[in-house]
Parts: C-alpha cells; sequence; structure tokens
C-alpha cells in the first residue's frame, strides 16, 4: 500500500510514528556521552567500562543493521518495526535499571539489537506507505524532525543527568514506545517484499559481528598486555576473513562484494571511514572533557556541544545543493580539513577554558566541516552504484560509519595512554584528550587526501538524497530503497 497522502490524518499518525522509533534509536546514540562521568561515578565504573557502555550498543546496531531491513521486507515491515520499538523500550527499562556496569553494558548490546530493526523500519514504512507525489516531503520532514531530536538530545540528556538522575535517559524511552507501538498498529498499514524470499544472510551478519566483538575487546582491553587478549585480537581478525569468505561465496550476501568493484564506492567509504573515525572519538571524549577538565555540569556540556548539530540542520540541505553543482571532489576534501581544524582548535580547552573563547570557536569550525562534508558524500555513496542498489549502498556506507566510531572510542584511550581511571584524574585526562584531539585530526587529513586523490562528480542520472537535511554527527543518513526491494 503505497496510496497515503502527507496532508491526511493517516499520513501524519504514519510520519508521528515513524519520527517517535527512529528518534529513541537516535537520541540514545548521542546523550549516552554526556552522562558517562555520572555513570561511572554511581556504579563505581573504570574507563574501560565507560567505553563499553558506548560500544556495546553501537557493536550490535553496526553489526545487525542490514539484516533489519531485510527481516522487515520478509515478516512486514511495521511488524518488525513494532518488534523493534518494543525490544528497544524493555532494553531500555533494563538500562535504567542496571545495578551494575556489567548488566549496563549487556543492556545496551540490546538496545543495539532494538535499534537495528527500527531504525532502518521507520524510512521503510515512509517510503512503503506515502503516494509517490508525498514521498520525498515525507522522508525531508522524517529526517528533519530526526536532525532536531539529535540537537535537542545532548540538551535533554544534560537536564536528566544533573536532575532526577542519568538512568532517566534510559527510562524515557519507555514512555514513548506506549506512545509509538499503539499508533502504529492502529495507523500504520503494513507492507512488505514479496520477492524476498531468499535465506538471510544471518551467518554474515554473526561473523560481522562477532569480528567487530573480539577486535573491540582487544583494544579496550590491551592495557593487559595477557595472552588472552592477544589470542581474542587474532580470532577477531580471523572472524573478518571468514566473513569476506562467506560473502564471496553466498548467493544472496549481506554486502555483496562486488558492489566495491566500484572505485567510487569504495574511496567514499574509506573517507566514511576515516570521518566517522574522528568524530566517533570526538564525542566520546569532549563530552568528558568538558566535565572533567573544565568543569562543566552535565547540561553544560550538552548545552556546549549543540552548535555543531545546529549548523549542520540549518546548512545541511544548502550543502547538498553546492555539492551537486560543483561535484563531490572539494566539498568531500575541504570538509574533513575544517573538522580536523576544528579539533586541533579543541586544544585550546583545558582547565578555566572560556566557552566564547576557546569552546564554540571549535565547535563551529567542526561543525562547518561537517556541513561541508555530509551531504555530498552521502550523494556519491548513492551515485556510485547503481539505481537498484542505491538502498544497499547507503546501509552499507552508514554501517561503515557507525563500525568506525566503534573502532575509535575502543582504540584511543589506547593509543593516548589513558590509564583505567583517567576520567577520574583532571591532568591525566586533559593530556590524553590533546593527544587525541591531534590523532582524530591526522585520520580527519587523510579522508581529505583520500577524497581529493579517488572521488569523481557521479553521473547525472545518478539517484539524488531524499535526506535532505541531517543533524546526526555519528552515522550519515540512511537512504532507503525507491523501488522498496531488499536492503540485502
Amino acid at each position: 500500500m503505497s496510496d497515503v497522502r502527507l496532508a491526511s490524518p493517516r499520513g501524519k499518525w504514519i510520519l508521528l510514528t515513524t519520527i517517535l522509533g527512529s528518534s529513541m534509536a537516535l537520541l540514545d546514540s548521542t546523550v549516552v556521552n554526556v552522562a558517562l562521568p555520572r555513570i561511572g561515578r554511581d556504579l563505581d565504573a573504570d574507563l574501560a567500562a565507560l567505553q563499553w557502555t558506548v560500544n556495546a550498543y553501537m557493536l550490535t546496531l553496526a553489526g545487525l543493521i542490514l539484516l533489519g531491513g531485510s527481516l522487515g521486507d520478509r515478516y512486514g515491515r511495521r511488524k518488525v518495526f513494532v518488534v523493534g520499538v518494543v525490544w528497544f523500550a524493555a532494553a531500555s527499562l533494563l538500562c535504567g535499571l542496571a545495578p551494575n556496569a556489567e548488566v549496563l553494558i549487556a543492556a545496551r548490546a540490546l538496545q543495539g539489537v532494538g535499534g537495528a530493526l527500527l531504525t532502518p523500519g521507520s524510512l521503510a514504512l515512509i517510503q512503503a506507505s506515502f503516494h509517490a507525489d508525498d514521498r520525498g516531503r515525507a522522508v525531508g520532514l522524517w529526517s528533519g524532525f530526526g536532525g532536531v531530536g539529535a540537537a535537542v538530545g545532548p540538551f535533554v540528556g544534560g537536564w536528566l543527568v544533573d536532575g532526577p538522575g542519568w538512568r532517566w535517559v534510559f527510562l524515557l524511552n519507555v514512555p514513548l514506545a506506549l506512545v509509538c507501538v499503539p499508533v502504529a498498529l492502529r495507523h500504520v498499514p503494513e507492507s512488505g517484499d514479496g520477492r524476498a524470499h531468499t535465506r538471510f544472510d544471518v551467518l554474515g551478519a554473526v561473523l560481522a559481528a562477532v569480528a567487530l566483538a573480539l577486535i573491540t575487546y582487544a583494544l579496550i582491553e590491551a592495557r593487559a598486555a595477557t595472552v588472552a587478549v592477544a589470542l581474542t585480537a587474532v580470532a577477531g581478525l580471523v572472524a573478518a576473513v571468514a566473513f569476506v569468505y562467506v560473502e564471496k561465496r553466498r548467493d544472496d550476501p549481506m554486502m555483496p562484494p562486488d558492489i566495491f568493484a566500484s572505485r567510487q564506492f569504495t574511496a567514499v567509504n574509506l573517507v566514511t571511514l576515516c570521518v566517522y573515525a574522528a568524530l566517533g572519538g570526538f564525542f566520546f571524549l569532549a563530552a568528558l572533557q568538558l566535565q572533567v577538565v573544565v568543569g562543566y555540569s552535565a547540561l553544560g556540556a550538552g548545552v556546549a556541544l549543540l552548535p555543531t548539530t545546529v549548523l549542520m540542520l540549518l546548512l545541511s540541505a544548502r550543502s547538498g545543493e553546492l555539492g551537486e553543482r560543483i561535484g563531490p571532489r572539494v566539498p568531500l576534501t575541504v570538509g574533513p580539513l575544517l573538522a580536523a581544524a576544528g579539533m586541533l582548535l579543541m586544544l585550546r580547552v583545558g582547565p578555566g577554558a572560556s566557552y566564547v573563547r576557546d569552546v564554540l570557536p571549535a565547535l563551529l569550525v567542526l561543525g562547518l566541516g561537517l556541513v561541508t562534508l555530509v551531504a555530498p558524500l552521502t550523494a556519491t555513496v548513492l551515485g556510485s552504484v547503481s539505481t537498484a542498489r542505491a538502498g544497499l549502498a547507503s546501509g552499507i556506507n552508514n554501517a561503515a560509519a557507525r563500525a568506525a566510531g566503534l573502532i575509535a572510542v575502543a582504540a584511543l584511550p589506547l593509543l593516548t595512554g589513558m590509564g583505567e581511571e583517567a576520567y577520574r584524574s583532571a591532568p591525566a585526562f586533559d593530556e590524553a584528550f590533546g593527544r587525541a584531539m591531534a590523532m582524530c585530526a591526522g585520520v580527519l587529513v587523510v579522508g581529505a587526501v583520500v577524497a581529493f586523490v579517488t572521488v569523481r562528480r557521479p553521473p547525472e542520472d545518478c539517484r539524488r538524497p531524499e535526506c535532505r537535511t541531517h543533524g546526526s554527527v555519528l552515522a550519515p543518513p540512511l537512504e532507503g530503497d525507491r523501488a522498496r526491494k531488499r536492503l540485502a
């Protein structure tokens, strides 16, 4: 059913449902960073536990998001979306009630599973439900309001942490789900793809998640320098090789290797890895730096980081138009360089730093860099493959960005020499933060060089992005398949 008009009551209910669902996942991927110091203090958690609090969610989300889209096509997009919302809310409740760091980390991993079901499902429901004349506007409203959620998230998260407590960052998802699920069941039409009859690539999804989990564990625990950690690292690499082998031999792989035959697609994904590794590391450490070293409250840190997201909301659509006129090479080169400059400006943010003089300029330059690169990056991903594979290409690019952030959060504390208790010591954390910003800037420069050398203008008749307004700083916008074929 794809004849619902946006102006109709049903169209408005569908839009509300999908926005609520996707906002739940988006909020928890951004607001948790602000709550980390309080979580560490209340649960007596070391730095490794805080890394896992972020990474457990990203791990399952990145590893399963492609599979989540396929499940919706096979069993019904509304059904899988509702299951994802309920799953996410139940995991959020467990997060909010967690008595210790171990339970919190396990619950965060479960949250990621729910996010992998509802995130692609929310977009798929819009594209399957709305009339073709209204679909583009509906997707624009969905991505725009999602961006507003991303902007409001750190503010709300900081207010909750300083007020009723960090547990309410997670518990807030429960009433949202109680609104979302009944509306979805009553007003959203069911849809699916009758051609989605091939087997799911469950083995590929499991191998991808296992490889990421083992490599992440090895990086986080590498300070111990034990034989067990070394063996875990080797096992992670073996799982990654096995994933590539399985994908090459399957008839219906989750990540078809032949899609990387496109030089442009491979190049823009390398740029994506560089950009979102740096961003993942930055936003994990910046929230801690502002609270541990500068002395901000959780609310103050959340509000302080808002300019980057606000700039993306205001200017991302115009950046996309500019990229279409001049081609993606310049934006994908200049954008990472601007973002790198913003991170180097963060070297001035230390004890006694002024927000107006030190913090705000860094975030504005970083934000301008993201505005410059994100929309052209998405357009280049879609333009580097055939139209029939645009949804798949976007899903792979989105998963790559999340995996890059995951690895960065695991690796940066190790590479910068942060000890297990570093976030409890302002001088120690400040010193390591400076090294981390220099490393993140270096990775962004590498991304800029790759873009300058390899990226070219896509064909004129290629697929154009539907998500023109974007506010997430941790992953590029997820584009669906207009033909409503399977993501994988």
